[in-house]
């Protein structure tokens, strides 16, 4: 995975639900976490989601590292069996996504970009991946601008039973000239 040079190496391997789930569970309950839905996690549920997710052939997590050091949690999946089952037309390649950057003592100016930027790009490195689905709530602005920022267009608001989210959708073509301009 690339990034800009000032920002260092993003790299992903596979995650590991009990390795990391004292990690991850840091990360989840974290203020900044309150999209990814787990503020009163404890870490036996962090662990147990995970590990719920590693027997799941249609949902996968990685864990992000930053120069060899955990930096961002990668998850993607299939759309059309988890999150969005019934609630969208899936397409053949479509495949489903999040991200979460953990919380920095010392935040890097265009950190989160270039994970974002490295998340979509390693997806896209599978030829099998026509489009990138993504649901974020709808009230996660932050999150919406960076979408942006790599390609993504909305196409409408969806009801999920624990949010409103905003369906928006990456192609390989968006994603290029994002990443170009």
């Amino acid at each position: 995975m690339t990034a800009p040079a000032e920002i260092g190496t993003l790299t992903l391997r596979p995650l590991d639900p009990s390795g990391d789930a004292g990690l991850l569970h840091r990360w989840v309950t974290h203020p900044k976490a309150v999209f990814w839905l787990m503020q009163d996690a404890t870490p036996e549920d962090v662990e147990r989601a995970y590990r719920d997710i590693a027997a799941d052939p249609h949902h996968h997590a990685l864990l992000g590292l930053h120069d060899g050091r955990p930096a961002f949690l990668m998850e993607h999946y299939d759309p059309a069996r988890r999150e969005l089952a019934g609630l969208y037309a899936p397409e053949p390649g479509d495949v489903g996504m999040h991200f979460l950057v953990a919380p920095a003592d010392a935040p890097v100016h265009g950190f989160t970009r270039a994970v974002i930027t490295a998340v979509v790009r390693h997806l896209f490195d599978d030829p099998a991946t026509g489009r990138i689905v993504v649901e974020p709530d709808v009230r996660n602005t932050a999150v919406h601008a960076l979408n942006a920022a790599v390609g993504f267009v909305p196409e409408r608001e969806i009801r999920k039973p624990e949010k409103t989210a905003l369906l928006s959708f990456c192609t390989r073509t968006r994603f290029a000239q994002a990443v170009a301009a």
